[in-house]
């Protein structure tokens, strides 16, 4: 399985969020960002260009993917046919919002959480980037059980996933 870097156009937002939840170092290309601009941070960043643009995907050459589906999930999948990912590499360790690794929230940022969820066992991550906090809770149920969802999908083989894909 591959922990690969990947920069995702601006219409794979969703898989962009699947791929930070699963713990993929992922970059989301900003919204009107020249495909110029995008072959050439992939190059620079040594990072996958993940695309549903045919034009954009034949530049990039052996730099960039072009996934088909519509669907995060699907483009998951899809990406996982062609690249081995492993999709509970390190779960939540990335935030969502931009990328950064998280780090152990302090007592003071865990104070701010809600009530309810500070009575949660944890634990609670922290973006230095955002300030945004993260915990255990049924976001992180729900994202985990889709993780996990998508492991099965990828493991099977080629004729169980077509019949799964929707």
């Amino acid at each position: 399985m591959t922990s690969g870097r990947y920069l995702c156009d601006e219409m794979m937002g969703g898989l962009a969020t699947l791929l930070r939840a699963a713990g993929h170092d992922t970059r989301l290309a900003a919204a009107g960002m020249p495909d110029g601009e995008l072959l050439a941070l992939a190059a620079r960043e040594e990072r996958l260009l993940l695309t549903r643009d045919r034009a954009l995907a034949g530049r990039a050459g052996v730099r960039g993917l072009l996934l088909r589906t519509g669907r995060a999930d699907d483009q998951a999948v899809e990406l996982c046919r062609a690249r081995a990912i492993d999709w509970r590499l390190a779960p939540f360790s990335r935030c969502l919002v931009d990328n950064a690794p998280l780090r152990a929230a302090d007592a003071h940022e865990i104070a701010g959480a809600p009530a309810a969820s500070r009575a949660l066992p944890g634990p609670f991550r922290a973006c230095p980037a955002c300030a945004r906090l993260y915990w255990p809770g049924s976001h992180v149920r729900r994202m985990a059980a889709r993780l996990d969802r998508l492991s099965l999908r990828c493991a099977e083989g080629p004729h169980e996933r077509d019949a799964t894909s929707e």
